[in-house]
């Protein structure tokens, strides 16, 4: 089910109602039957898989907490949850990637080899739950968190529909317990939940949402435009693609903040980042976090072999993101920036923030290209012929109308210029804290673009694919 979608305008307030006016002891069965729901909305049978790890997971961590003592087998357990949610993932995500690399392979031998590809979906939100739930088995293990023993709250902590399917990732012990604490509605609640929503929406639907028309034209068909037609189309997918996914994330602490549940701040205003590094530390928070407590440090961190760390961290992060080449050149070239952005950080030469910032966003803005692009000859094309033809005629060739490109372009800078005031606080903090006054105008303007500047077709977000 779709943030964006009526269904939703109808589901969640059925979700309120039924929460807050049932018995606590009943609330939580409610909740997940919810999530379920929610989830099925878009494949039903993908909950087989979620019932699967759930059950493994949940027995692992039981045991990993009983044998406490007997190391042995307390990685046998961590084993069998990694296996289990691991190899879930490599089977969908995949096969068909590996399939297609080995009939590469068998092409390039004279004999009469092949592989068969598996023609199947990727179940929605499948690398986000999967991560989730590996936090939980390694935090049991690492003596940081007690095994849950109540099958209902640890099915609710992968389950959890505002952040199902696309995070954040919550880490057990900032979720879990929330699931055995009884909420009360709350007008408070209610309203920063609703901020929250709102904000989300507008990034969506209104900012997101319009930018994709403009970068759909020319990434679908790249090879019909060079110059100024690809740098644009570049550098807003940028702003797409964080409005999209910061949108979702807004909109999923809104929805849980509703109910009484508090989820982490997965976006920072990533773009006023002054470094690569600190771009990291902004963008995708709770991944960036769990890709650096579970796979960056244990390789060792900034210690030992810090630019083999820092490689294999970014490409693994970069595959997360899909089974195509593409992300992995987007993953190395980040952990490239990365590890360029520690060394001169140690050159002492002042350099304006505007300066710096401006840098990080086109090192950064580089690095989407290859995580947007279908294919590396995309990319490569693009690349050679971004600056092949800087006249402007050449944004004639994006197939977009102009009243689109003015919606588009003013309601970036609306975006930009809203967070950029309120950089010190947030948006929803200080719309939260601002006079009455203030709160009523700054409501009405955003329904009002919404209504008239919405794109209101149902489309999905981009880290739903993830």
């Amino acid at each position: 089910m779709l943030f964006n979608s009526l269904a939703f305008v109808i589901f969640f307030p059925l979700v309120i109602a039924g929460y807050f006016l049932l018995p606590a002891r009943f609330r939580n069965v409610f909740l997940l039957l919810a999530s379920c729901y929610f989830y099925m909305y878009f494949n039903p049978v993908y909950i087989l898989i979620l019932a699967y790890t759930i059950a493994v997971d949940y027995i692992a961590g039981i045991k990993i907490e009983f044998n406490t003592g007997n190391r042995k087998l307390q990685k046998r357990w961590l084993y069998a949850s990694l296996i289990a949610n691991l190899g879930a993932l490599g089977i969908f995500k995949y096969a068909n990637f590996i399939g297609e690399n080995i009939s590469a392979l068998f092409q390039l031998v004279p004999a009469n080899a092949s592989f068969s590809l598996w023609h199947i979906l990727l179940p929605i939100g499948l690398s986000f739950h999967t991560f989730q739930a590996i936090s939980y088995t390694v935090e049991v293990y690492r003596g940081k968190q007690k095994a849950e023993r109540n099958v209902l709250v640890y099915s609710l902590y992968v389950m959890f529909f505002p952040q199902l399917v696309a995070g954040p990732i919550e880490r057990p012990q900032r979720l879990l317990h929330q699931f055995k604490e009884e909420h009360h509605f709350l007008f408070e609640n209610f309203s920063i939940g609703a901020k929250w929503i709102l904000w989300g929406l507008f990034k969506k639907i209104v900012v997101a949402d319009n930018l994709s028309m403009l970068v759909d034209a020319v990434y679908n068909s790249p090879q019909s435009h060079t110059g100024w037609a690809l740098i644009t189309a570049t550098v807003l997918f940028a702003f797409q693609i964080y409005g999209d996914f910061s949108g979702y994330s807004d909109i999923a602490k809104g929805t849980a903040k509703i109910l009484g549940f508090d989820l982490s701040i997965n976006f920072d205003l990533p773009y006023f980042s002054s470094s690569v590094s600190e771009f990291w530390r902004r963008w995708h928070v709770s991944l960036s976090s769990w890709f650096k407590e579970y796979v960056y440090v244990p390789l060792g961190g900034n210690k030992e072999r810090f630019f083999r760390n820092l490689f294999i961290t970014f490409a693994l992060s970069g595959l997360w993101h899909g089974a195509n080449y593409t992300y992995l050149v987007w993953g190395i070239l980040n952990g490239i920036f990365v590890f360029m952005d520690k060394y001169l950080s140690k050159i002492s030469i002042k350099v304006p923030t505007v300066l710096k910032m401006t840098m990080v966003f086109f090192l950064i803005d580089f690095c989407w290209i290859f995580f947007r692009a279908s294919s590396l000859s995309d990319a490569s094309y693009i690349v050679t012929h971004a600056f092949s033809d800087l006249s402007w005629r050449t944004l004639k060739t994006i197939d977009v109308e102009r009243h689109v490109w003015l919606i588009g372009l003013v309601m970036l800078a609306f975006m930009l210029a809203v967070e950029w005031f309120t950089k010190t606080k947030s948006v929803i903090l200080w719309w939260h804290e601002t006079a009455r006054g203030y709160k009523i105008i700054f409501l009405n303007l955003l329904l009002i673009l919404m209504l008239l500047f919405g794109v209101f077709e149902h489309r999905t977000f981009i880290y739903f694919q993830f």
